[in-house]
This record gives C-alpha cells, structure tokens and sequence, in this order.
C-alpha cells in the first residue's frame, strides 16, 4: 500500500514496506522481514539501520541473532512533529540570516536583473506587473514615456488594462511623445512635439523597476523589464524634469 505522508516525512517506500512486515510479524530476524516484505536481505538490512536510526525499529540480541520489533505507529507522528519543527526553524533562519546573507552577496545590478518578454502575451505580463507592483506602492503612481504608433500594440492582448488601473486607484503621469492619446480617470498627460516620423516605444517607470516596450516588426511587440533601483531613479529624474518644464 502507498502512503504518501509517510514518504513526506522521510520514509522510502522500502522502509515503508519493511515497517509494514514487522508490525504484522512482531519480533522477527532479517530473513523472516525480508520474506514477508518481499526484498532482499541485504537491502532490507540497510533498511532496517535507517529505521533505527529514525526511532521506527528497535532490536534485541537473541544468540547470535537480532530480532527487530517494531515502535507503535504513534512514533510516526512524532516523526512529522520533528520534521515540521526541523522545517519551521529552517524557514525562520531562511528569513531572518540566510537569505540577507545570500542577497548581500549579489551585485546591485546584474543580467538577472533584466527580462525579456515577446508578443502579445509577453505584453500582458509586463502590464500586469505594473499595475501588481505599483499597486503595492505607497504613492500608487508611475510615470510612462508614449509615442503614438505603441498604443494599438500596447494593450491588444489586456484591453480593460486602464479600468483595472484605475479600479485600484493608481494614478499615472505621461509625457505622451507626438500627437493622441486623452487624459484618462486618475491620470496627466502633456505631449511633445516632433516633427517627422515617431517610432513606437513606451517606457514605463515604476521604481524600482522599468520597462520599456517596442516593435520588434510592423506586429511584433518586445519588452524589456530592467529591475534596478539607480536605473529607475535615473528615469524618474529625466521624466520629473522634463515634467516641470513641459
């Protein structure tokens, strides 16, 4: 029979098998467990050592023999009690030391700090991480610079991305680059004119992160998700300033 539990305490399913025969035998040598257990001996003595050791077996010498006896199943509860606890202190030191520790060692800026997302589906991740993260911002506000050409890209694969927006409060400011786009619910627009051809991109600050979205062809949209805070505030700088003096 499989028990699952046992095997999320730490039991194989041959120390499973094994502690099953010895509770149905009662006292038994190696070669009568191995028999009703159906695995070989020298397996099922190796078994029986991590049984021991685990507080599941017990033995008695008789001659030149040991005959195993079995712990009540109650010893299996006490088990996951320790392997719980062994968990618990283990997450507690992960908190609190072990994974500062380990984050100190990282550089505050590396490849792992960069993402790369394609296509529709790509878009849709990197717009539902604006609004998660800025969601979890005091502020609720990001800054994003536009052009004209993103917009029917931008939000084809989330289109009801601004009534969630604004279903959760968050303001945004936008420096939209050439002409379009209308002030919206809970948002600042202010444009900049160009003359000439306008590429498509879209810059999206929300500290500590940005993301900066484009057409990788006619159709095609790519995203880069940078998380940084001195790439981040660098932006947010560039937007603030031009900002005021827009």
């Amino acid at each position: 029979m499989h028990y699952p539990a046992l095997e999320n305490i730490g039991l194989s399913q041959r120390e499973v098998s094994i502690y099953r025969a010895l509770l149905a035998l009662g006292p038994s040598p190696i070669r009568a467990i191995a028999e009703k257990a159906d695995i070989n001996r020298g397996t099922t003595y190796d078994c029986l050592k991590v049984l021991l050791q685990k507080g599941l077996v017990s033995y008695l010498p008789k001659g030149k023999r040991r005959l195993f006896s079995p712990q009540p199943p109650e010893v299996l509860l006490q088990l996951a009690e320790q392997r719980q606890q062994s968990l618990d202190d283990a997450i507690t030191k992960l908190k609190t030391s072990i994974i500062p520790e380990l984050t100190h060692l990282q550089p505050d800026f590396s490849a792992a700090n960069v993402q790369f997302y394609e296509g529709d589906d790509g878009i849709e991740f990197v717009l539902r991480d604006i609004l998660n993260s800025v969601s979890a911002l005091p502020e609720r506000r990001y800054c994003v610079f536009s052009s004209k050409p993103i917009r029917d890209h931008l939000y084809r694969p989330f289109p009801n991305y601004t009534a969630q927006r604004i279903q959760r409060g968050i303001q945004v400011q936008v420096i939209a680059i050439g002409d379009g786009g209308e002030d919206a619910k809970l948002s600042e627009r202010k444009w900049i004119k160009t003359e000439g051809k306008v590429d498509a991109a879209y810059i999206a600050i929300y500290p500590p992160k940005c993301a900066v979205i484009s057409l990788a062809s006619n159709n095609y949209p790519t995203a880069v998700v940078i998380d940084s805070k001195e790439v981040a505030g660098a932006q947010q700088i560039i937007f603030d300033t031009l900002w005021r003096l827009l």
